[in-house]
């Protein structure tokens, strides 16, 4: 299995179902949605079916990965002890493979201490979740390289009893990461009916929803017809008289 494929599909069909689901519910809001098939939630009691992000989760997935899970963290706790007793520095080896050995050992130490509880603790906050799941697989995936080279290299240089036990640890490891990608397949596949029922869903709702009547324009042919408003003149308005002064006969000056 092909991890860049893994990731490409799983956030791919993570973004259908946020949108697919948007969808639905904005056509609900006109049309009433169609029943889903209730399902079991992590406690074992009955729900409704719900979208990917935050539903409901069936019990038969939690059971499953809880089993992974367990499993795993009991790998962890052997792997860290086997390490743990080794004597690197009493090998027949050179300073550099030392040097390698001890760098791996500290290496895979912290991520079983560190890296790997907090995914397991996501992981278990959202069981389906394909993103986290496949964080937990490329993790696994880079411990189990990291661990066969220091088992490949305590085969040649250590004693067959830390050979024995870290082998395996080796084995329980690759169980763990096999599990882990059958799990990735399925809820893939999970993943990808739900959009199909979703984008049925949708159309069924948006089929639902009546079209709206094209507006009417009602003309009554008997009511008169009104007349146009007149407007009035404006009264122009008289000029101002003007009064002139009296003018006084001219006197005749005597004869």
């Amino acid at each position: 299995m092909n991890p860049k494929l893994i990731l490409s599909y799983s956030l791919g069909l993570s973004l259908l179902l946020w949108t697919g689901a948007a969808l639905s519910q904005s056509a609900a809001t006109t049309a009433p949605a169609a029943h889903a098939s209730p399902q079991y939630s992590s406690q074992g009691s009955a729900a409704s079916a719900a979208p990917a992000q935050g539903g409901a989760v069936s019990y038969a997935s939690v059971t499953q990965l809880n089993a992974l899970l367990a499993q795993l963290e009991a790998t962890s706790k052997t792997t860290q002890a086997d390490l743990a007793k080794l004597r690197i520095e009493r090998w027949k080896a050179d300073g550099n493979s030392k040097k390698q050995a001890l760098s791996n050992v500290d290496s895979i130490q912290r991520n079983l201490q560190n890296a790997l509880p907090e995914i397991i603790g996501q992981l278990r906050n959202s069981p389906e979740d394909l993103t986290t799941t496949f964080k937990l697989y490329r993790n696994l995936d880079t411990l189990d390289y990291v661990l066969s080279s220091v088992v490949e290299s305590t085969g040649a240089f250590g004693p067959k009893d830390d050979l024995q036990a870290l082998s395996n640890d080796l084995d329980g490891l690759d169980k763990s990461l096999k599990a882990l990608a059958d799990r990735m397949q399925a809820l893939a596949a999970s993943k990808e009916q739900e959009i199909v029922r979703l984008r049925a869903d949708l159309k069924t709702a948006q089929a639902a929803i009546p079209a709206a009547p094209p507006k009417k324009t009602v003309v009554d042919d008997n009511e008169p017809a009104k007349k146009p408003v007149a407007k009035k003149k404006p009264v122009a308005k008289k000029p101002a008289a003007t009064t002139t002064p009296a003018t006084t006969p001219a006197q005749t000056p005597p004869q």
